[in-house]
Order: structure tokens, then C-alpha cells, then sequence
């Protein structure tokens, strides 16, 4: 697989989208440092710097206080962007769908089901054992019984799998039960995720392109893992850190350092290296 300094066209690229969780972030969560900074100079470039992940909007935005302003956020795995603060795209979930999906997993009792409201998130009284886990990427959690009364707009229905044991699942029960009406992805060990069909990472950056008037041959996509790959697979320029695993090089043409070795930032540098020349 080629290094990114074999790209010869960064100067061309408009909009960056970034994986958060193993990609932008650290093993332990930490940004590169000077990451406002960069943002900051990846806009007067013009660049729209977007992270684009399995979270909440609200969620995602958190870590970028000072940059939030001018960057864009593709949420909820594409189900949910927004652009210097306004909605762009949302979509939402039939509620007979994402109940089929929470009465499988309730009945599988190995998981907690997270229903991904937009802003906020409806889980079960029994799993608050799993507050600490659910908290990590959703602040706003309502606490509920069941899903029998709960009628909140939806876009996502997530499973969060405690013995990090998502993928098996993923691969033998919940792909094959639910693939033909949903968008069912893994993402990473511990989360599998359901969407429309019409919903990914890769729809997200495409509608966020649209709204920017970006061709997507100028969009560049960074990630590690399963639900990354409908971005890699959209954008002009596809690159996966170091440390994602074999698999994912089927989907991207280029390799940054890993995450530990803080590879977006890297590219970030060579990108702006090449608005300058």
C-alpha cells in the first residue's frame, strides 16, 4: 500500500472528514496537540475540516470548542450533518424498524441498546450498570423502562456489546437478520450500528459535499475500521492510519502514520505543505 506522500494532488483537496475513535484520537483518547491550530489553517485554506463519526453531533463537537464554528460534523454515521452550526441533512428511522432491531437485542441480552435521538439518547433502566460506556459518546441519556411508549425521532439505534465481542455478532446474527432493510455496520469491538439503507459516512460527506458545491473527487476521508469504508470508498482521496487492521486496505489507496503517531495531523501538515507551492 502506498505512504500518503505518493498523493501528488493534496492541494486539490476542499474538504477533509476524519474518523474520531482510533484515528484522529489516540489509545487513549487524546488529540494531536495544535489541532486548533491546524483546523484553523485548513479553513483559510480552503479546506472544511469535518469529523465524521458513530457519534452524537452534540457529542462530536465537544472536543472542538474554539474550531466548532468553521468546520462541519457528520454524525450519527452520516445520519446526521451539520455546517458551521446549521443542519445540512438528517434522517430518520422508522419506528417499526429500529423496534424490530431493539426487541432482537433485548432478547439476545448480551448487548445495551443506545436509540440515537439526535441530541439526546433513550436507553433501558436495566443497563445503567453501562452508564460509563454509553456516556463516553452520549451526554444526554433518558432513561426508560422499555421502548414500548417511547415514540422520539430516531436516526440510529446502536448496540454497545460490554465483552467487546461486537463483531461476531455483527458478522452471525445481526447482519444477516437486519441487512436487507438497514445499513448494519461494526464499528470496532464494541458497537454495532443500524441506519437506513441510505445512511453511512460516505452519504454524509456526499450530501456535505453537495450543500459545499465540493466535487467529491476533491474530498479526502481518513478512518480504521468497518464503517468507515462507504467514505474511503466515496471521496478522491482515501488514506487509513497504520493501525487499522489488514482488511481495511482493500478500501483506501493510501497509508498515514497511526493513530499514536498522530497520522491525521501528519497528513494535515503535508496537506497545507501543498496549498502553499
Amino acid at each position: 500500500m502506498q505512504d500518503y506522500t505518493a498523493d501528488k494532488d493534496l492541494a486539490n483537496i476542499k474538504l477533509l472528514a476524519v474518523d474520531m475513535d482510533l484515528t484522529l484520537l489516540a489509545d487513549d483518547g487524546s488529540q494531536p496537540e495544535g489541532m486548533e491550530n491546524r483546523i484553523a489553517a485548513l479553513a483559510e485554506a480552503g479546506v472544511v475540516f469535518c469529523p465524521a463519526s458513530g457519534r452524537p453531533v452534540p457529542t462530536l463537537e465537544l472536543p472542538f470548542p474554539g474550531s466548532a464554528g468553521t468546520m462541519a460534523f457528520c454524525g450519527d454515521n452520516g445520519g446526521n450533518v451539520v455546517y458551521q452550526g446549521k443542519i445540512i441533512y438528517r434522517d430518520r428511522l422508522e419506528p417499526e424498524l429500529w423496534r424490530k432491531v431493539a426487541a432482537r437485542a433485548v432478547a439476545a441480552g448480551d448487548n445495551v441498546p443506545v436509540l440515537c435521538c439526535y441530541d439526546h439518547a433513550v436507553c433501558l433502566e436495566r443497563d445503567r450498570a453501562h452508564f460509563e460506556g454509553i456516556f463516553k459518546y452520549y451526554k444526554n441519556i433518558r432513561w426508560v423502562a422499555s421502548y414500548d411508549d417511547v415514540d422520539d425521532d430516531a436516526n440510529k439505534i446502536s448496540l454497545l456489546f460490554p465483552a467487546y465481542d461486537a463483531e461476531p455478532a455483527f458478522a452471525s446474527i445481526y447482519q444477516p437478520e437486519f441487512g436487507e432493510k438497514l445499513y448494519v455496520t461494526n464499528a470496532g469491538r464494541e458497537w454495532v450500528d443500524f441506519m437506513n439503507l441510505n445512511v453511512s459516512k460516505g452519504d454524509g460527506v456526499a450530501h456535505l459535499c453537495d450543500h459545499l458545491g465540493i466535487d467529491i473527487a476533491d474530498a479526502a476521508a481518513v478512518g480504521d475500521t468497518y464503517n468507515d469504508i462507504p467514505m474511503l470508498e466515496r471521496v478522491g482521496h482515501s488514506f487509513i492510519v497504520a493501525n487499522a487492521e489488514p482488511h481495511m486496505e482493500a478500501h483506501a489507496r493510501y497509508r498515514v502514520p497511526s493513530n499514536n503517531d498522530r497520522g491525521v495531523a501528519v497528513l494535515i501538515d503535508a496537506l497545507l505543505a501543498a496549498k502553499q507551492h
